[in-house]
């Protein structure tokens, strides 16, 4: 016999701001998203995530609990944010006291598949493809590599 468990997520319990669009199928619960913000297809936004006005998510990004992207910021594809340093040597589970906070200014741009550990970034920044971003970032820029560096102002 196969014993599974099926969970519909969808569309739930999300604050939207005016003329927000977003393109099925995504899981969007528990969050806010500010107004004219568009977010993309295969796109998971976690409870507690707030994202702000004039912005774009696009497709397979995944921004866990605790994120706040502030406004006039574009996600790029495929882009992933983690709230779980694995402070124990593994997952914390249902630890959730042990997930840290990632704090995205405004005017923030994230090129695609790049990672965003917990970490503040100030307004004004580029992060370049690929990127990792391992701590925090305090000055207006760009910035690329793993882990992600400063690699000229803008």
């Amino acid at each position: 016999m196969n014993n599974f468990k099926e969970k519909h997520i969808g569309i739930i319990n999300v604050n939207f701001g005016e003329n927000v669009t977003v393109v099925q199928p995504v899981n969007l619960y528990g969050c806010t998203i500010g107004a004219n913000t568009f977010i993309g297809p295969f796109v998971e936004i976690q409870k507690d995530v707030s994202i702000g006005e004039n912005c774009k998510i696009q497709s397979h990004s995944f921004i866990c609990e605790l994120v706040t992207i502030g406004n006039r910021c574009f996600v790029g594809h495929g882009v992933m944010f983690i709230n779980d340093l694995f402070a124990e040597g593994k997952p914390a589970g249902g630890k959730k006291e042990l997930w840290k906070s990632t704090q995205i200014g405004n005017n923030v741009s994230i090129g695609s598949n790049a990672t965003i550990l917990p970490v503040t970034i100030c307004d004004n920044v580029v992060i370049g493809a690929g990127a990792v971003v391992t701590k925090n970032i305090t000055e207006a820029g760009v910035y690329a590599g793993n882990p992600a560096k400063k690699i000229r102002n803008l």
